[in-house]
């Protein structure tokens, strides 16, 4: 048996019902890692928070003060240093609930979206300029179908 591609740590600031397993969040990583072709073994932690926690952090990081679905936060290694280290997920189950419910789509594959997304973030990947968004939101797209997640687009 081969060794995983992703180390996955989660918490939860939350209680954890209404959350998906953690099997499935390594199957999301696992799928998003390979779809951006990363060979090498990961870590990475995702921590399941509350609204309160997911504004403060978009507050403090994103000067935005409201909770959103998903924040990433890349690792910033010392030069020279090489560790498996992606970096830390941030997930706000009530928006991804609540998103789910106003998009009509099943709030699981809403899960493995925001997943997958946070994941290409850790990557490099972003959707700031309109020829990275089309980019990322394409490699999104092929690694959800691969997961039998419809376009989220």
């Amino acid at each position: 048996m081969s060794e995983p591609l992703a180390t996955v740590h989660l918490s939860y600031g939350i209680p954890r019902a209404g959350v998906p397993s953690p099997a499935s969040f390594r199957r999301w990583v696992e799928a998003a890692l390979a779809g951006a072709r990363r060979r090498r073994a990961a870590a990475l932690s995702i921590r399941i928070v509350g609204t309160r926690e997911g504004r403060a952090l978009n507050r403090t990081y994103r000067d935005k003060d409201y909770a959103t679905n998903v924040l990433s936060f890349p690792m910033d290694l010392p030069p020279g240093v090489r560790l498996p280290l992606l970096g830390d997920i941030a997930i706000c189950a009530p928006v991804v609930r609540r998103e789910a419910a106003e998009q009509g789509k099943p709030v699981a594959n809403h899960w493995a979206h925001l997943t997958v997304h946070g994941v290409l973030h850790l990557l490099g990947y972003d959707h700031i300029e309109e020829a990275e968004a089309v980019r990322m939101e394409a490699l999104e797209t092929r690694i959800l179908k691969g997961l039998g997640v419809p376009d989220p687009y």
